[in-house]
């Protein structure tokens, strides 16, 4: 299996924490801690292994910028 098919799971993209944590330039561990006090991103555990839907990371991603005026 491909890492891409890995990464996919009912048609959605899948991003795990070491991923997000890159994307955000965070330590992996920031993303942890965030998920156990509840204040990150939303995420599933699927066979015990947490990931993110790169959608909803994108969409919040958009949604977190501001604009000068």
């Amino acid at each position: 299996m491909s890492e891409k098919e890995q990464n996919q799971y009912r048609g959605k993209n899948f991003i795990n924490t070491e991923e997000l944590a890159k994307r955000w330039i965070k330590s992996p561990r920031t993303i942890e801690n965030w998920r156990a006090r509840k204040t990150g991103p939303n995420f599933y555990r699927i066979g015990g292994e947490v990931l993110y839907d790169l959608n909803e990371i994108i969409e919040l991603e958009n949604d977190s910028y501001v604009a000068n005026e």
